[in-house]
């Protein structure tokens, strides 16, 4: 399971500073000395925090399998290709909804707040994600006959393979590849806070299911990372919890139990007096202005 991201650790370290190097001799601005202590931090964290994590989301998966209705068998290559495309199905409404889900996205937008897109961004990574309940949107896969260790080794391999699409020196690869795999190009519109880009391309390995449920967005201009109203902290404490509290700040104010709901589990943005907007009220805005 983690075993294989413990493992690839030297791997992400050395390819990590050959990217610093690179940006170094061709002075880029990928890369800025804060910002990547940051992101390492936050990477750090959450593999501490993701040993009691895992405990849980291994438990509610094994909970799951005591109930299932039938048994996937593994020995079988075919059941590893299902295995493969149901959580990677899996993983894309989770990576949705945390876009669309403000309780979601108080875990999510860690990997958004840095205004730098590099391979130290891949790891800048949630420290509430699991304790939260993400792991909900797998729990279908243990209750269908998937066992619990071949879905926390298939999500450690998906996890494994976004790590390398973070970074502005690879371009576009084959059309062939790009219309079926998640790439560096589809990623980067991901992390762009421009409208254009806003709450696209979710895909974890594959793009097909953004292609398919109309999230999908080709790059074109260089996108503008970060959030649409950024943080401006490299303090990790801050970017673990900012969103959280803030969420508790317009729950205490919300003056009814509707707005407290909407403020909890609504879109990222809503507020009831109209204050801030949603990606949806931005477009609509954008549109109305042309």
């Amino acid at each position: 399971m983690d075993n294989l991201i413990h493992y690839a650790i030297p791997a992400f370290v050395i390819l990590l500073l050959a990217e610093v190097i690179i940006n170094a001799i061709h002075q880029h601005d990928y890369y800025e000395t804060k910002d990547t202590i940051s992101s390492l931090s936050m990477g750090i964290g959450n593999v501490i925090i993701g040993l009691v994590g895992k405990l849980v989301v291994f438990g509610a998966y094994s909970l799951g399998y005591e109930y299932r209705f039938f048994t996937v068998d593994l020995t079988n290559g075919w059941a590893w290709l299902l295995l493969f495309l149901a959580d990677d199905f899996s993983y894309y409404w989770f990576h949705r909804i945390s876009h669309s889900s403000r309780y979601f996205w108080a875990s999510h937008v860690v990997h958004h707040s840095s205004q730098k897109y590099n391979l130290s961004t891949a790891l800048r990574q949630t420290w509430t994600g699991n304790l939260s309940g993400a792991f909900i949107f797998w729990i279908w896969m243990p209750l269908f006959g998937f066992h619990p260790v071949a879905i926390m080794t298939m999500q450690a391999i998906s996890l494994l393979y976004q790590f390398w699409i973070h970074t502005e020196y690879i371009h576009r690869f084959p059309a062939g590849i790009e219309a079926v795999f998640n790439t560096p190009s589809h990623h980067r519109v991901h992390h762009g806070s421009d409208l254009k880009y806003l709450d696209k391309n979710h895909g974890g390995i594959l793009i097909i299911w953004d292609r398919l449920f109309g999230t999908f967005q080709v790059e074109e201009e260089r996108p503008t990372y970060g959030l649409t109203k950024n943080i401006d902290t490299h303090n990790p404490i801050r970017i673990a919890f900012h969103e959280w509290v803030d969420i508790g700040r317009d729950v205490i104010r919300a003056g009814s139990v509707r707005n407290a709901v909407h403020y909890l589990f609504g879109p990222p943005g809503w507020s009831h007096d109209g204050s801030r907007k949603t990606t949806r009220q931005l477009r609509k805005a954008s549109a109305g202005s042309k």
